[in-house]
């Protein structure tokens, strides 16, 4: 995930441990018989909500888009 949207890793150890993710997968052609994949997790059991974190983690940096 972070190599996706290019940013640091966050976490060694994270804190998660995923219930019942949902996945969805895009394929997008690109010029040249490219493809490119993009995966969003759509729902999981186990999230949390926690405003502010990625403040708490990386203080000054812009929120991830």
């Amino acid at each position: 995930m972070e190599k996706q949207h290019g940013v640091e890793h966050l976490n060694e150890m994270p804190d998660i441990e995923p219930i019942n993710p949902c996945i969805h997968i895009s394929l997008i052609d690109l010029p040249g018989e490219v493809a490119e994949v993009e995966w969003d997790v759509r729902s999981c059991e186990s999230f949390l909500e926690d405003f502010g974190r990625w403040q708490r983690l990386c203080p000054g940096q812009e929120v991830p888009k």
